[in-house]
């Protein structure tokens, strides 16, 4: 090397540190070799998701993803003034749960897994109903390359009522009071559907003490093209099945059925940012529901334009709108003696010498579909607000609703030890077609409120009290079967199923257990 090269090199050299010290900065230490682990980077935390995918970002950026398994038990004790959840039911029980959870999740280099299992019974004080079983599984697998990554997703769940406002768990103050684990968990995901409300397989508002089978799978993919563009790939299946049917709603003698269904759903989008905290996208979904009764299937085209606002660990914000395109295959069955239409229910067809005719009832409907997500972390407070506006599998009732679903959550900490939370939903579900439904009605809401305290008890036990009201109403005066029990005498009419449930309960769930 000569002299003007080592003067060069000595120029240079002045100047970057000249830059430094002018910018504050100092020099930075060589990191310190990890204590223990594998040798290679764990996968980093997306703090900016595209809007257009599943996964949401977490307002706790920079937290270091790790290897873990977490055990837990969990016990309550709830009193319920309509442990039936029956139109017109005011009998008040005691309900009983004792639950086990576990929850794991392991990291490599381009791959991670998560999985959470919950389990337990839950033991109804009030005849006809007695103990039942609940359980759910939820399994989250990632590949991730240079510029994207594969996630595949299963959740499955048996519960003895529906999952929103989480009744089966005792409310949702019981549930997030230890149960919610892998919704946060893995590398900040939103579990199955919690950005992307078309995937929505769950079996929704519950009417009756009538245990369900849920089940959805999921896989998606998201490639980043450039910097400032990704596309997404989104492709979905979800089954319902209920294991019972309107007796125990009714206390008739009718043996209607729920309705179950099946749905298919894709989606595809493509992102742009715009910059560090704004996003844009523009997505086509399709749905397509087919249903236990004979003949009766939705199919929809979704057509959205997105924007997404976002800043790292403090606030998320979504919204999207557009056209929605929906196909009607709907068979409706009008009952006929000696060739003239009789006005009685199909189910009692048979018991007057009559004969079921199905009459094809096509359509096209066009309407509007959206989301708007909202999530905000201020220095003590964190609050959640989303409203989802899309066709749905009908929750057992219909065949086939489209769904208005708003759900507004806060939670504060009052001291080191203490917390207190809230949590109010809405939901309107109006039905899509004439036939296949099992009540007679042409829409129902369903809403509940809720609020409690939680308290921490060392490092491993936590224990809440809370308190929920729901409110289930339809716009007919009789919506299951009507006018035939009333006037046989054997169930009065009521249009209206209200309850409010008061848990207290304890929760051990100790320190993960590190993996690595």
């Amino acid at each position: 090397m000569n002299k003007g090269q080592i003067i060069l090199t000595l120029a240079l050299g002045l100047f970057v540190a000249s830059a430094a010290w002018a910018q504050g900065d100092e020099p930075s230490a060589p990191s310190p070799a990890p204590a223990f682990g594998p040798d290679y980077p764990v996968p980093t935390v997306s703090e900016n998701p595209p809007i257009s995918a599943i996964d949401q970002p977490s307002l706790e950026p920079h937290a270091a993803p790790e290897s873990f398994l977490l055990p837990g038990l969990h016990f309550s004790e709830s009193v319920d003034s309509n442990a039936g959840n029956t139109l017109g039911g005011s009998t008040v029980s005691p309900v009983t749960r004792g639950m086990g959870s576990l929850t794991l999740q392991k990291l490599w280099k381009n791959y991670a897994v998560a999985m959470d299992y919950i389990g337990g019974v839950v033991y109804y004080d009030q005849k006809g109903i007695g103990l039942q079983q609940l359980q759910q599984f939820d399994i989250d697998n990632r590949i991730n390359w240079k510029r994207g990554q594969l996630a595949v997703r299963d959740s499955f769940s048996y519960l003895p009522e529906g999952n929103f406002g989480f009744e089966a768990y005792g409310g949702s103050g019981a549930y997030n009071s230890g149960l919610a684990s892998l919704g946060s968990g893995m590398l900040g995901a939103a579990a199955f559907g919690g950005q992307t409300s078309s995937f929505n397989g769950g079996s929704g508002v519950s009417v009756g003490q009538v245990p369900r089978l849920t089940n959805l799978g999921l896989a998606d993919i998201v490639e980043n093209l450039t910097p400032k563009s990704s596309v997404t790939l989104s492709a979905g299946y979800g089954i319902v099945h209920f294991y019972g049917d309107l007796n125990s709603v009714t206390g008739g003698p009718a043996n209607l059925a729920f309705v179950g269904s099946s749905e298919e759903t894709v989606q595809v989008g493509y992102d742009r940012t715009l910059n560090p905290k704004d996003q844009v996208a523009l997505s086509y979904g399709y749905q397509g529901f087919n249903f236990s009764t004979v003949g009766t299937a939705v199919h929809s085209h979704v057509l959205q334009a997105m924007y997404g606002h976002r800043i790292s660990g403090r606030m998320d914000f979504t919204i999207g709108a557009g056209p929605q395109f929906t196909h009607i295959s709907d068979v409706a069955y009008v009952c006929t003696f000696l060739g003239f239409p009789v006005p009685i229910l199909p189910n009692d067809c048979p018991n007057i010498g009559g004969t079921l005719v199905g009459v094809p009832q096509n359509g096209n409907h066009v309407g509007v579909a959206g989301r708007v997500s909202l999530r905000y972390r201020f220095p003590k407070t964190s609050v959640s607000l989303s409203y989802d506006r899309f066709n749905t599998s009908g929750s057992g009732l219909f065949a086939g609703s489209r769904s208005d679903n708003v759900v507004l959550s806060a939670q504060r900490p009052l001291s080191r030890i203490w917390d207190i939370f809230s949590d109010v939903g809405y939901s309107r579900n109006s039905r899509l077609q004439a036939g296949g439904s099992t009540v007679n009605a042409n829409n129902f809401t369903y809403f509940y409120a809720g609020a409690g305290l939680h308290r921490q008890f060392g490092r491993n036990f936590r224990g809440f009290v809370s308190y929920q009201f729901n409110d289930m109403s339809f716009d007919t005066s009789c919506p299951v079967l009507g006018t035939l029990l009333s006037s046989a005498g054997t169930v009065g009419c009521s249009n209206r199923s209200q309850r409010q449930v008061g848990s207290i309960g304890l929760d051990w769930t100790p320190r993960p257990i590190r993996l690595d």
